[in-house]
């Protein structure tokens, strides 16, 4: 698949790192998977994956504090 953004890479199965600013805290997740552009970097996220953490940031919003940090496959 090319890549969305750049039209020239070809788009590859990675892992990312997601970043969430909330209303009281900041949230990162870790080994997200995406795909990722090999030739811009660009990265994008399936649906599924983008609802999980909807998902996961709804439920950390009414926990968490100041900075939550999880890693994507134990909370999906």
């Amino acid at each position: 698949m090319k890549c969305m953004s750049c039209k020239y890479g070809e788009m590859k199965e990675a892992k990312t790192t997601y970043f969430a600013q909330l209303n009281n805290c900041y949230v990162i997740i870790e080994n997200v998977p995406c795909m990722k552009c090999s030739q811009c970097g660009e990265e994008f996220l399936k649906a599924s994956v983008a609802e999980k953490i909807d998902d996961i940031l709804d439920r950390i919003e009414k926990i968490a504090s100041k900075i939550f940090i999880l890693d994507y496959t134990t909370a999906a």
